[in-house]
């Protein structure tokens, strides 16, 4: 057998035409509502973009029933609203995308500064007018609350929480409390209502809690470095009114709020059954600390920065049975860097993640500990027009979904 050395073509088709290639398939050739779901699972922050890729999907992203595909997706990773002092160079406010682990420009109400956070919603607080409005960040909804009732004076402190969102204001001078709450079912407010210090509540300043003053009075003693300190808290205005809020173990749709109170201990107050009750303090009052709370996993925890024996610990607290328990601690090696720093903690909490902000003079950072293993990382640095890494002074988290209505 020989081989030829030429090549045989095959022979044209009867038709005398070339044949086409049967086009691929592709999202063009998916059915609306398979598109609208696909599209539905995207990271939030693609969200912005869907519009700009074509006429269809730009009507997809637009429809009633996009919208029901993403209330299908169960939970979203959160992004963290981190906020700073404004500046030419330095905008007011950033996120961090949790799930693209990005921090991307977050633009915030003209003139109105958030003080809470619930589900996807945020709540906005006008220092001027003491306006409340509440708006979904990623889409940019929101509207206005109606006036809070007469009587709200003292303002401690304001928790969002539920669904659909209720808005708690917490008013007066410990152990004078009282509570405003705003129902966005009924689009009304009740109250306020007077809160009663419950029973069994312990003396936060205890001798076995390191002595002082009682009901929040204010306390001056000596640092170690000879100044004279109080524990009067200074709170920046974004962290002023900050409160956390867990569900309540005695009726559904109800909670419990927690906040630190002027001279930095916490406070729980009951939704629910309008009780309150001030924790025993964490470290002795004449003790240097910054110290936060945060809501994680349904919980509420204390974090608390302080210097013993040469050396700085981050250690992260939880109530229970009448006493204080650490549940989790940054590593030595990481929180060793903030000694005699003088720095500051903002903290906020979302599902088992705890992101905690160090901010001073001298050191800034951002970590995220995940509460189920205690594993701790340092995120990246937000870097502003200036070159510098941002120093933030407050936090709150957000699931980023766009069918969430206000």
């Amino acid at each position: 057998m020989e081989l030829s050395g030429k090549t045989t073509m095959p022979p044209p088709p009867a038709s005398g035409r070339k044949r086409k290639c049967p086009p691929s398939s592709g999202l063009e050739d998916l059915h609306d509502d398979m598109l609208e779901r696909v599209l539905a699972r995207l990271p939030p922050a693609s969200f912005f973009r869907l519009r700009a890729v074509c006429r269809r999907w730009r009507a997809a992203a637009a429809s009633r029933t996009f919208l029901a595909a993403c209330a299908r997706v169960p939970s979203r990773d959160p992004w963290f609203l981190m906020l700073s002092e404004p500046d030419r160079a330095r905008p007011a406010a950033v996120a961090f995308d949790a799930a693209e682990r990005t921090w991307n420009p977050f633009r915030a109400a003209p003139g109105s500064m958030p003080v809470a956070a619930s589900g996807g919603l945020v709540l906005y607080r006008a220092p001027d007018t003491d306006a409340l409005s509440v708006a979904n960040p990623l889409t940019g909804a929101s509207r206005a609350l109606p006036t809070p009732p007469q009587g709200v004076a003292q303002l401690q402190a304001i928790a969002m929480y539920g669904s659909p969102y209720r808005v708690a204001l917490i008013s007066g001078e410990l152990p004078d409390l009282s509570m405003a709450v705003f129902d966005s079912s009924k689009s009304s407010w009740e109250g306020p209502v007077a809160l009663s210090r419950k029973s069994h509540d312990p003396s936060p300043d205890s001798p076995a809690q390191g002595g002082g003053g009682g009901d929040d009075d204010t306390v001056y003693f000596l640092s170690k470095s000879g100044d004279v300190v109080s524990t009067n808290m200074q709170r920046s205005a974004s962290k002023q009114y900050s409160a956390v809020a867990v569900p309540s173990p005695s009726e559904r749709g109800e909670a419990v709020a927690y906040f630190l109170s002027h001279s930095g201990t916490v406070v729980a107050c009951d939704t629910a059954r309008r009780t309150f009750a001030e924790l025993p303090r964490i470290l002795p009052v004449y003790h240097e600390y910054s110290i936060d709370v945060v809501a994680c996993g349904g919980a509420a925890y204390a974090v608390v920065l302080s210097e013993y024996l040469d050396t700085a610990s981050l250690r992260v607290w939880g109530f229970a049975d009448g006493a204080w328990r650490q549940v989790a601690a940054m590593p030595p090696a990481m929180s060793h860097g903030f000694y005699g720093k003088k720095a500051d903690i903002n903290c906020v909490g979302h599902g088992d993640r705890l992101m905690v902000c160090v901010s001073s003079g001298e050191a800034n950072g951002c970590f995220m500990c995940d509460m189920s293993s205690n594993q701790w990382e340092e995120l990246p640095k937000y870097i502003n027009g200036d070159g510098e890494a941002n120093e933030f002074l407050a936090a709150f988290s957000f699931e980023p979904r766009v069918e969430i209505t206000v």
